[in-house]
């Protein structure tokens, strides 16, 4: 029993001294440029869908790369400017006081439009329960 501790202290201090020497390849922004305040979180009766609403703010000149939401946001910008890109349609920017729609799993980047000022929106996802609030794409 010993020895078989000692061999199990000796893999993972190996392991650990492996995972301490490689960093992972995309480690995450610190602080991250995207903000999300859960406002609140509810259950649909009788579905499969949460709904979930969020002040989310974008740092000035972030670009979010592609992903998709899995289900409909909504969106509506407090303060500043976004620009959203949706696979095959223009980029479109949004400012204070416009919203706008995704549609349940649309592939899309989005940013801060302006380099110097974040952009602030209340937003509500309509989600499939237990997924996140947005999924990257390659």
């Amino acid at each position: 029993m010993l020895k078989a501790s000692v061999i199990l202290a000796a893999a993972l201090s190996v392991g650990g001294a492996a995972l301490a020497q490689s960093p992972p390849q995309n480690p995450p922004l610190t602080p991250s440029p995207v903000k999300r305040n859960i406002i609140s979180k509810t259950e649909l009766p009788n579905s499969n869908y949460e709904v979930t609403t969020a002040v989310v703010e974008v740092a000035p000149g972030f670009k979010a790369p592609r992903h998709i939401h899995p289900g409909t946001v909504t969106a509506y910008v407090i303060e500043g400017a976004c620009w959203f890109a949706p696979d095959g349609q223009p980029e479109t920017t949004y400012t204070a006081g416009e919203a706008f729609m995704l549609p349940d799993h649309a592939i899309h980047a989005e940013g801060a439009a302006t380099a110097d000022k974040p952009c602030k929106m209340y937003v509500g996802y309509v989600l499939e329960k237990g997924q996140p609030l947005a999924i990257p794409v390659k």
